[in-house]
């Protein structure tokens, strides 16, 4: 199409970014569902092993800031490969055992060197592949973690059973190391840009009115708060189950309900961004999820349970995207390869204390209803900071017209 830099070349870039975000997003999965087991094995309480999985969001956040810029030096395929290698070691490392090895495996190996030089540099990779349909670009390779959500729960729950936590971190180093390298090779540098692209609120030196450093903080702070409740079904949903007597299988099956929602329903967010923006979006999606991590505390009924996390899926998948969406909608472009990794790092530290603050509220109560009414309060303060935000848009949507390169 003229005037565009997308074609079938982008699609394909952004096929091979899934594929890939497919497996290395199975790798944090492994402690969520073997929580119980390994909380027993190691004879420690949940928040301790709550920690490990929680390190590996601010370790792939904070790892995608410099490693975004790394991409830029050293080339996508390079980048890929050292977090791959990385990643694998990371799970070999945490098959040894012991805390210290489980908290650096998972933290330094998995997240930041691992996760970290994978996400981020992938998805600023790809948004330099579409300027038209960005949105529902990014929300499709953002899906990745919800196939390996689908995928990989029932897979692990099976191997931990069959074989234990150790054995199955083992072989999962495994196919990580085998399946992603052929992926990697098949990306190709992104075509150059055929605009200015410059972000739609930029304008002498404000956005959205505000210094553009301080719209920056506040689009962190939102993130921070969302992702706390998104994280506590993603973390607790198999353990939680467990708890009220239904069986870990069908809590696993559970929490791939919740992500194979989750992953049909990015793409309608991912269109949605890109007609309305990523803000108003992001507010939509806020909505939809306060109320779903609300109804977690109304019942413990396995088929409503069923029923709540589907509807949970549905309505927090395209938050994240669309932070991303926003970033570019009110920046320049030049700029997106350390804003957007900067509020991946905020939203992901807000998974990692979700998830830690959910286990040390289960260890000091003995059930999770004070962690599911944390999220709420969370929530509900992250819709404040963004219809602040949302408020100071411009009433006339101009964002597809001046949206445009990388």
């Amino acid at each position: 199409m003229s005037g565009t830099i997308e074609g079938r070349a982008s699609w394909v870039a952004a096929g091979l970014t899934l594929a890939i975000l497919s497996i290395s997003y199975g790798s944090p999965l492994l402690i969520v569902v073997g929580l119980k087991p390994m909380t027993v094995a190691m004879a420690t309480d949940r928040s301790v092993l709550a920690l490990a999985g929680s390190l590996v969001w601010v370790g792939t956040g904070f790892g995608g800031i410099p490693m975004g810029w790394l991409a830029d030096r050293i080339g996508i395929r390079a980048i890929v490969l050292l977090g791959t290698v990385s990643m694998a070691s990371g799970l070999a490392l945490s098959a040894t055992g012991s805390l210290w090895a489980l908290y650096v495996g998972h933290g330094l190996l998995i997240g930041a060197i691992g996760n970290g030089a994978i996400y981020a540099p992938l998805l600023i990779y790809v948004s330099r592949w579409f300027d038209r349909r960005r949105g529902a670009a990014i929300a499709l390779i953002s899906s990745g973690q919800y196939i390996a959500g689908v995928v990989w729960p029932s897979v692990f729950e099976h191997g931990i059973a069959t074989f234990g936590w150790r054995g199955t971190m083992i072989a999962y180093a495994a196919v990580v190391a085998v399946v992603i390298p052929p992926f990697m090779l098949l990306l190709k540098s992104p075509p150059e840009p055929r605009g200015a692209g410059v972000g739609a609120a930029v304008r002498g030196r404000t956005v959205l009115g505000l210094r553009p450093n301080v719209a920056q903080a506040l689009i962190c702070g939102a993130a921070f708060c969302c992702c706390i409740p998104m994280s506590i079904p993603s973390s607790h949903l198999v353990a939680f189950c467990s708890d009220i007597g239904i069986s870990p299988t069908h809590g696993a099956a559970m929490l791939s309900v919740l992500l194979g929602c989750a992953f049909i329903s990015r793409q309608f967010w991912g269109a949605m961004a890109d007609r309305i923006g990523g803000l108003r979006t992001v507010l939509v999606g806020s909505m939809f999820q306060v109320v779903a991590i609300g109804a977690f505390l109304l019942t413990q009924d396995e088929r409503g349970l069923f029923v709540i996390a589907a509807a949970f899926g549905l309505g927090f998948s395209g938050i994240i995207p669309s932070y991303s969406v926003a970033i570019r909608d009110l920046f320049p472009s030049g700029e997106a390869s350390w804003r957007i990794p900067a509020v991946l790092f905020t939203g992901m530290s807000g998974m990692a204390v979700g998830s830690w603050f959910a286990g040390l509220l289960y260890d000091h109560f003995g059930n999770y209803a004070p962690a599911f009414g944390s999220g709420v309060a969370f929530n509900i303060l992250n819709l404040t900071i963004v219809g602040f935000l949302v408020s100071r848009l411009p009433r006339r949507d101009r964002h597809r017209v001046l949206t445009v390169g990388v």
